[in-house]
């Protein structure tokens, strides 16, 4: 069985991660990881989660649980992350990174540590949205510009980054149809007059507020027709799911960066 370490355990991600590896046939929990001074440090990890032990200590020093791990999932924070990453590589271990908000300079220190082991990152790991990305791209390489495209994401209050890692996968995926780069069309946060839409720009609206999981729209509006695609995600299990998943592909793969396109055989 695949050894798993998770980070931000106490997270509504991370203990999702937990339960759905505990409930797993394939693999079991080595520890958990929580920021220094978090109460959960030092309890074992069934007790901090409020159930029967389960003999996983919670850590504040990855280094006591990742030389004994085979895998380790991560939906933290990008200076989390890209820290993990470094230690990741050094253990050998497979590095599933569902952080979102990464700055150019963390992608270029996670792909840095990828030439030592297997990273699978994405934005969204979710089978549902991973096929939205696939769609995305073959409609807009059909469509020439006269449909304007838009992707619109909606999430819950906590949400701290904008727009979503899942919302940048569907803007990259529909630059990638057109043949042009995302960073050259982009156009988000509007506000007072902007004057009117450049074509060909692919423009990004955000919506957070309550406990909305996640929804993604991606818009092709020509006139006297819309073209929509349309994912909703109910339960953070779909996220848990397959990052699992993408844990246990990884192992045997060789050094190298993945996403859950390559997981998936898409």
């Amino acid at each position: 069985m695949t050894g798993i370490v998770i980070t931000g355990a106490s997270g509504r991600m991370g203990q999702m991660l937990i339960e759905t590896v505990q409930a797993s046939e394939h693999a079991h929990l080595v520890g958990a990881i929580e920021r220094e001074g978090h109460p959960w440090v030092g309890q074992d990890l069934g007790l901090a989660m409020g159930q029967a032990k389960m003999n996983v200590p919670v850590v504040s020093d990855p280094i006591e649980v990742v030389k004994d791990a085979q895998a380790i999932i991560d939906f933290t924070t990008p200076a989390a992350t890209v820290a993990m990453a470094e230690l990741a590589a050094q253990a050998r271990a497979v590095h599933v990174i569902g952080t979102t908000g990464l700055s150019d300079d963390d992608l270029a220190k996670i792909k840095a540590a990828a030439r030592h082991a297997p990273i699978v990152r994405a934005g969204n790991m979710s089978l549902g949205v991973n096929l939205l990305v696939q769609l995305t791209k073959k409609v807009a390489a059909a469509l020439d510009e006269d449909y304007d495209i838009e992707v619109v994401e909606a999430h819950h209050r906590h949400k701290v980054d904008a727009p979503s890692g899942t919302a940048l996968m569907l803007g990259e995926a529909a630059a990638e149809g057109r043949g042009v780069s995302l960073a050259d069309v982009k156009d988000s946060g509007r506000d007072g007059i902007t004057g009117a839409r450049k074509r060909g720009d692919i423009g990004f609206s955000a919506i957070r507020g309550g406990d909305v999981v996640g929804e993604h729209d991606v818009i092709f509006a020509a006139d006297g027709e819309r073209i929509v695609l349309r994912h909703l995600a109910t339960d953070r299990a779909v996220f848990a799911r397959g990052a699992l998943k993408a844990a246990l592909w990884g192992q045997g793969k060789g050094p190298g960066e993945y996403d859950m396109l390559d997981v998936l055989g898409l």
